[in-house]
């Protein structure tokens, strides 16, 4: 079967305080805000080459606690990095749990303070 869709153009989460979410996704994570439109409720897009991270200020209908230990085993987002040492230092530093793949690849999944998963890849 053909498919028409030919990429992901972007992953939204849900948060609940913009400004602490800007400080894990820009000051921990390195990533670069972007303009946005004026939606009618707060948020940031980020730029990741061809894709985009949106965060929405929203009510969030689904459960922050209870989800499970291992990101991996939850829904998420999955970022190519050039390195891993720099976000490991960075999560620590910040007091971010984080657990290395269970795969054995170089890739290490953390929450965002909202409890979203992002996984980051190291691309050799």
């Amino acid at each position: 079967m053909l498919t028409n869709i030919l990429s992901l153009n972007h992953a939204s989460f849900i948060v609940a305080d913009l400004d602490i979410s800007l400080v894990f996704y820009c000051k921990i994570l390195g990533l670069q805000q972007i303009d946005r439109p004026d939606l009618g409720f707060p948020g940031a897009w980020f730029q990741l080459g061809a894709q985009q991270i949106h965060l929405l200020q929203l009510q969030n209908p689904d459960p922050i606690k209870g989800r499970p230990e291992h990101g991996g085993r939850d829904r998420h987002v999955a970022l190519n990095a050039l390195s891993l040492t720099p976000i490991q230092d960075a999560l620590k530093k910040a007091g971010i749990v984080y657990t290395m793949s269970i795969s054995g690849r170089r890739a290490l999944f953390c929450r965002d303070p909202d409890g979203n998963t992002v996984e980051i890849i190291e691309q050799a």
